[in-house]
């Protein structure tokens, strides 16, 4: 082979292993190099110690104060009006009578949501790691109070009488007022919109998100109708709810969302230490 040939075929080798780096590794007999970093696919969302501690602390802390203080009787409810008060959409709902299994139907559905919250992090850890498992349960977990306290607020502050109050003209219990808006609508249809938004975000290219967007409007579906035949609503109640619950659901994990690897406030792994290893967890202050 003549030195213009040789010369040829290098530079040819050479733009080649440009375009594929690891064959720089195979051409000397080494293992081709891992990347500092997981591909893109497997850290489209991020926590930030610091913002999502606040978060959860203000959330959490206002949902369960508030339904430590409504579980008291201490709010006085508000007593019903006149039926012909009510918007044309709710009126029917008054003089229905009420039918306990749809109550069952709607808490069987808000628990299904609860528990699938609850497993869907375990799932992520386990497919793509244990950092995308943490930081799903934590968006999870702002989802949840967030729609949760902002549901008791609206309820101590409109005291609305529940459809079934009115058959009995006179109330005296708390949770008989209220109604507006709907809690299990509202943490129902957030916890189903946060798994459609991650599910499409992770397997977007797969059968997994569109299930997961059915199976969610069906649990909601179920979950409003049962609320309004069992008595504990009325329709705007519903409506509501499924509102507030979708917009917090979307929002969520949309502000938790990263597009690249500039900043890892929040991860794990793992280290040799003497005769083993150690998990590792950090994050960034």
């Amino acid at each position: 082979m003549s030195r213009r040939s040789l010369r040829r075929v290098l530079t040819i080798a050479g733009a080649a292993c440009a375009i594929a780096p690891a064959c720089t590794g195979r051409a000397q007999g080494l293992p081709a190099p891992t990347p500092l970093e997981p591909p893109p696919s497997e850290l489209q969302f991020m926590a930030d110690p610091i913002a999502d501690g606040a978060t959860l602390s203000f959330a959490a802390g206002t949902a369960i104060l508030s339904e430590a203080i409504l579980s008291t009787g201490e709010i006085v409810p508000q007593q019903p009006q006149d039926k012909s008060r009510l918007l044309s959409i709710d009126r029917p709902v008054v003089d229905r009578t009420p039918e306990p299994a749809w109550g069952t139907v709607s808490n069987v559905g808000l628990i299904g949501a609860a528990t699938f919250a609850a497993l869907d992090p375990i799932l992520t850890g386990y497919r793509v790691g244990p950092e995308a498992g943490i930081v799903d349960a934590i968006i999870y977990g702002e989802t949840i109070f967030i729609t949760w306290s902002l549901t008791n607020l609206a309820k101590i502050s409109f005291r609305r009488p529940r459809p079934s109050a009115y058959e009995s003209g006179e109330i005296t219990e708390t949770d008989d007022a209220l109604s507006f808006y709907s809690g299990h609508a509202s943490i129902t249809s957030a916890i189903g919109a946060t798994a459609t938004y991650l599910a499409f975000s992770r397997s977007r290219n797969t059968a997994r998100p569109w299930i997961t967007l059915g199976v969610s409007a069906l649990a909601a579906t179920l979950v409003g109708v049962g609320r309004v035949q069992s008595g504990k609503h009325f329709p705007t109640d519903v409506l509501a709810g499924t509102m507030v619950g979708m917009g917090v659901g979307v929002l969520v994990p949309h502000l938790h969302r990263s597009e690249g690897f500039e900043r890892r406030p929040i991860w794990i792994g793992m280290r040799p230490v003497h005769d083993g290893a150690a998990a590792v967890a950090g994050g960034v202050f």
